[in-house]
């Protein structure tokens, strides 16, 4: 059953962009599928028992990556963005393996240090990254042609979607892989009870190092990805509240279930967007959801359906009540 809704699911988003009315519409969904595989990454590194807030800043090295190795050495996009996502893991060992012994709230502060590390790096090379001012006119993906029948040369938002809705499902199938399979199950031992782990043998450092860099991969990937589909970058392009938002995606959707951080990176992302006139609000709406969540739905949006359940009254009860 679960199977065929993927399955499903895949096809309708397959033919989607012929429903979509406008550009704009398109631009929407490719945002969402970004929001989700962030979503989905953070989780990842959730599971090893440690809260990130780095994305904003993995991010930023990948978009300025791929842009510079494009821009300035010469590489195919399809070379550089790959190789992105590697330097942002790179990083991430580097950054983790000292800090990464700090728990709970320590550890989301280092990363917020970090985040706030790489912005000023961006903003400050100037000569490498042009400043405050950003990169621009970044090059488009070379295009492509499959068994000589389809051809994308990405001189439109269409081009993109389905370029992202190929990263998407990409990345998911490698993190879902990787939480089936045995270091899936030891990243939650050690989420669960650290102690315990490392009293029978556990590397518990090395394998919460291997979850903050496997998980900063993904958004190195979309920020190379996302700098060459707006075309430009700057510092501040993935702030701090960019990764309060991720956050909020996956707490809301439910971090309990792969599902989870899927669900509620596309729904906050397109409500939103279909509903203009909360635009302006979106910090407002983003909190109040968060809260109402927290206080209501512990397990988040994949709990819904249990918790209805257990809410409805059975037709014994209904029966006695007569």
């Amino acid at each position: 059953m679960k199977r065929s809704l993927v399955g499903a699911t895949i096809v309708c988003l397959i033919f989607l962009p012929v429903f979509l009315s406008g550009p704009y519409y398109t631009h929407v969904f490719i945002l969402t599928m970004v929001n989700i595989v962030l979503a989905a990454s953070l989780r990842l590194i959730n599971l090893s028992g440690q809260m990130s807030l780095a994305h904003g800043g993995m991010m930023t090295i990948g978009a300025y990556t791929s842009a510079l190795l494009v821009m300035k050495a010469g590489l195919s996009f399809w070379a550089a963005m790959p190789i992105s996502g590697l330097a942002t893991a790179l990083v991430a060992y580097i950054i983790g393996y000292p800090f990464v012994r700090l728990k709970g709230i320590y550890f989301s502060i280092v990363t917020i240090f970090f985040s706030e590390v790489v912005v000023l790096t961006a903003q400050q090379w100037q000569s490498l990254t042009q400043g405050a001012a950003g990169i621009f006119g970044i090059p488009r993906p070379d295009p492509v042609s499959l068994f000589g029948i389809l051809h994308a040369d990405f001189s439109s938002k269409v081009d993109f979607y389905y370029l992202a809705l190929v990263l998407m499902l990409l990345c998911l199938l490698i993190l879902y892989a990787v939480e089936k399979s045995r270091i899936g199950m030891i990243l939650r031992g050690v989420q669960q009870a650290d102690s315990l782990a490392e009293s029978v043998g556990i590397d518990t450092t090395g394998f919460k190092v291997l979850a903050f860099s496997v998980g900063s991969f993904f958004p190195g990937v979309l920020g190379a990805f996302y700098s060459h589909y707006i075309s430009a970058i700057n510092p501040d392009a993935f702030a701090f509240l960019f990764t309060i938002y991720i956050l909020i995606y996956m707490t809301v959707g439910g971090d309990g279930r792969f599902l989870g951080p899927i669900l509620g990176a596309a729904v906050l992302t397109i409500l939103p967007e279909v509903s203009r006139p909360l635009k302006a609000f979106e910090p407002f709406v983003f909190a109040a959801v968060l809260i109402a969540v927290i206080f209501f739905v512990p397990e988040g949006m994949v709990g819904l359906p249990k918790m209805l359940k257990r809410a409805k009254p059975s037709s014994k009860e209904g029966a006695a009540h007569a």
